[in-house]
């Protein structure tokens, strides 16, 4: 049985004033029981900040950790690298219980094992991007020559190579928080924690950071787990989502399962606010075509395929399947009278969709430039159906 990069039981984190430590015992009961965080607060002055808080987190997942201001998101963030220590419950990291680590272990699990983006991009100011970026290797002692050349790695990865020894007041924003991104990512960390990390930026480089994120996340592999107030950011961007309220995770699941299924209404409300465009991904929208024809058929059967399907174009494939191309109506018909060959008639310089988990709105504008519905193919070439204006247009209606 494949162990979990992170599993969180039964978390909870009181914040408890000297004057009322005493209450500790009666706040955990009454949570227990059901009592609300209003309820705890005025019975016995303290306050709950996370309440029975339980998920895994799968190898290469992006878990995204979504609420209002102050239910309970950086909190609990926070008690993933004991940064926060739980009041009561269990945090394991690959197995192992870090809420008894001592705090040379937690030391150790901070250089090396998890790291963290903040919001605030937490870069040091009188060093340059090169020198930022190997910042965590410098305080492990690796030594320079190795630290520069991970550092640089990391920096071509998230975009920088040629910005190394630019100061860091020279930045923008978003080239900031990517020299976050490779500072976190240099030390090869198991799980990578993101506290609100593009809430601060503007809507396009957020938007530009989030296609970047996920392409990293491809290419490494790395296990992440996301903070942010946006449900459009969080659908994008997770491959399960936890919902936070009052310090009660209130939902766990993928973005269409919160679709179709809310747990009640407060997630109803956060779906209502969301881009249904961009949750809903090609896999969604992907209709199956029937006007099929193999490169070895021919004109004839082209025709025929198209008359039998209502339609005035069909799609090419090869003996295994894999997408030629596009053969029109006029085109068959041209060929049939003998003014060309089939394989000359074949439109082979067709866009096409190579990735099913590709948002909606990120392959309107092609859609609605191609005169015919957009082939898809998989990893292998292989056809797999299409994605017409109509479905496009409609995902962006769907409630």
């Amino acid at each position: 049985m494949t162990v979990p990069v992170l599993q969180v039981k039964n978390l909870y984190k009181l914040f408890i004033p000297l004057e009322h430590s005493q209450n500790e015992k009666k706040a955990m009961t009454m949570l227990k029981q059901g009592a609300s965080r209003t309820e705890v607060q005025e019975a016995t002055g303290i306050t709950a900040g996370l309440i029975d808080i339980n998920f895994t987190v799968n190898k290469g997942e992006v878990f995204v950790l979504i609420g209002l201001s102050g239910s309970g998101k950086s909190t609990l963030i926070r008690c993933l690298n004991m940064l926060n220590p739980p009041t009561s419950g269990t945090v394991y990291l690959e197995g192992d219980n870090i809420t008894d680590f001592s705090s040379k272990q937690l030391q150790e699990l901070r250089r090396t094992k998890v790291a963290m983006v903040f919001q605030n991009f937490g870069l040091i100011s009188n060093r340059n991007v090169l020198e930022n970026a190997y910042y965590g290797l410098e305080i492990r002692g690796v030594p320079l020559k190795e630290r520069t050349e991970k550092a640089m790695q990391m920096l071509e990865m998230v975009g920088l190579q040629g910005w190394e020894k630019t100061r860091i007041n020279a930045l923008s924003g978003g080239m900031k928080q990517r020299v976050g991104i490779a500072r976190a990512l240099a030390n090869d960390p198991d799980i990578l924690l993101m506290d609100e990390s593009f809430s601060a930026l503007d809507p396009l480089v957020r938007n530009d950071l989030q296609f970047e994120l996920l392409r990293i996340q491809e290419k490494t592999g790395k296990t992440i787990v996301f903070i942010t107030h946006d449900i459009n950011e969080a659908f994008r961007l997770g491959t399960h989502v936890g919902i936070l309220r009052d310090g009660r995770m209130v939902q766990i699941g993928t973005p269409e399962e919160m679709i179709t299924n809310p747990a009640d209404d407060y997630v109803r409300s956060f779906i209502n606010n969301a881009d249904s465009s961009k949750i809903f991904t090609v896999r969604n929208v992907m209709s199956t075509q029937t006007c099929i024809v193999r490169n070895i058929d021919g004109a004839a059967v082209a025709l025929r395929n198209m008359k039998n399907s209502g339609v005035s174009s069909a799609y090419v494939v090869d003996e295994h399947l894999r997408f030629i191309g596009i053969i029109t109506l006029d085109s068959a018909m041209q060929v049939l009278s003998g003014y060309t060959t089939f394989e000359k008639s074949i439109l082979r310089n067709v866009p096409v969709i190579d990735n099913l988990d590709t948002p909606v709105a990120d392959i309107m504008p092609l859609s609605a430039s191609t005169p015919f519905p957009l082939p898809v193919i998989d990893d292998n070439k292989l056809f797999c159906g299409i994605v017409t204006k109509a479905s496009v247009i409609s995902s962006f209606v769907t409630n």
